[in-house]
């Protein structure tokens, strides 16, 4: 096997791609498709297209029997990258999004149609229900954009740009900001400061992971205090009720893996990154920096346990009804669907502000920390303190005048 592998990577790109059946007419109905696949790997090892879409489709009359591939697809030759990705954060990304409470609600196109949060979710795993629905998007693809399939493309960090930006996690603008992404974009060659993959995916690693996970959130915790911001966090996001206790939610978190739930999952996947860090730094600067950035965490989450326990004081005196069905307790993961003003603060503060304020300090982006940051969650305090006042006095008016 080995053998008639390296003949064919002898062989000139034209005369294997000529082999595949597909190369004539899609030449004439999509030539960039071809151009990309013969310039690609797959394309110079030999491989048909019937490999990967196999080979129903014939003509243009069949085109409905066309395989689109999946992850599944890409298994049999790259088991080892498939095991990595599967225990990565990368295959559950469809699973953090579906968790969200209102997804459903939302348009065709902008989940299964791929042009909202879909878009960048496709590269999680998603059920053969849900592909009936929208059959396009491979995880792989993602990364190793079709039909080149190029590693070197994937091992650039402009490939996390598209998804990895804006709003609530923007690590593209936080990494080529800071000092490790001047250094990268200014010296032009990689082996002077990190990109992304050289942090996050060590040695080609598809096992993508992070300590703190999206959210942030950690527990159990022995520093009191920040246990107690926590909690008021965790129950803001109904992961725990108002009173404390847990909800379905927690299973959904556990699913999705956008927090962490035990010490010693968030102590393996920091000691890993100490170990990263460690190759250009000292060791003991390294863990003061990550150390430091914890602690911002913890600035932000005593924040952000501020106005939400400001909303849910509303909701205990009544002066916001809850919705059917749902606690009264201000509910984060409603995300710009919440029902108020307030409500639509508060979830900025969360979604954008917190995660800005210790996103920018583990990226080493002071800017985004101070900034776009903690002096916007405060400035949220700020909104938040005045429309609570405002809405008590209506409320009360409301009272006296019915």
């Amino acid at each position: 096997m080995r053998f008639i592998l390296l003949c064919l990577l002898l062989l000139p790109v034209s005369s294997i791609a000529a082999e595949s059946r597909c190369i004539p007419c899609h030449t004439q109905i999509t030539p960039q498709i071809v151009n990309d696949f013969r310039a690609g790997k797959m394309g110079k090892v030999g491989l048909d297209c019937s490999t990967c879409h196999g080979s129903a489709h014939l003509s243009a009359d069949d085109v409905d029997k066309v395989n689109i591939p999946t992850e599944k697809t890409c298994q049999p030759c790259h088991q080892k990258q498939y095991d990595q990705y599967m225990n990565g954060k990368h295959s559950l990304a469809w699973v953090a999004m579906d968790a969200m409470p209102k997804t459903g609600l939302q348009p065709h196109a902008y989940i299964q149609g791929l042009k909202g949060c879909g878009g960048c979710h496709k590269i999680g795993v998603r059920t053969a229900e849900q592909r009936k629905s929208s059959p396009y998007g491979n995880p792989c693809d993602s990364c190793h954009t079709r039909h080149s399939f190029s590693v070197a493309e994937a091992r650039q960090p402009q490939t996390c740009r598209t998804c990895h930006m804006g709003f609530d996690h923007p690590q593209w603008e936080m990494w080529s900001g800071s000092k490790h992404g001047a250094i990268f974009q200014g010296d032009g060659t990689d082996n002077r400061a990190p990109s992304c993959q050289t942090c996050h995916m060590p040695e080609g690693d598809h096992g993508v992971m992070t300590a703190w996970g999206f959210l942030g959130l950690r527990l159990p915790e022995d520093d009191q205090e920040w246990l107690g911001y926590r909690t008021t966090i965790l129950k803001g996001l109904h992961v725990l009720d108002p009173e404390g206790n847990p909800t379905s939610r927690l299973d959904v978190i556990k699913e999705g893996k956008v927090a962490r739930l035990n010490q010693k999952d968030w102590k393996e996947e920091r000691d890993k990154m100490l170990e990263i860090c460690s190759k250009c730094h000292s060791s003991r600067y390294a863990s003061v920096q990550l150390q430091n950035a914890d602690q911002m965490l913890k600035e932000a989450d005593k924040l952000m346990a501020t106005g939400i326990q400001i909303v849910a004081d509303l909701y205990s005196e009544g002066v916001i009804k809850p919705e059917s069905g749902k606690p009264a307790y201000p509910d984060i993961l409603a995300f710009y669907n919440a029902n108020t003003p307030i409500e639509q603060t508060l979830y900025v503060m969360f979604m954008e502000h917190r995660m800005r304020s210790f996103q920018g300090a583990f990226h080493m982006n002071p800017d985004y920390v101070t900034w776009y940051g903690l002096a916007q969650m405060n400035r949220d305090l700020v909104d938040i303190r005045a429309e609570s006042t405002r809405m008590r006095r209506e409320t009360q008016r409301e009272k006296s005048y019915p």
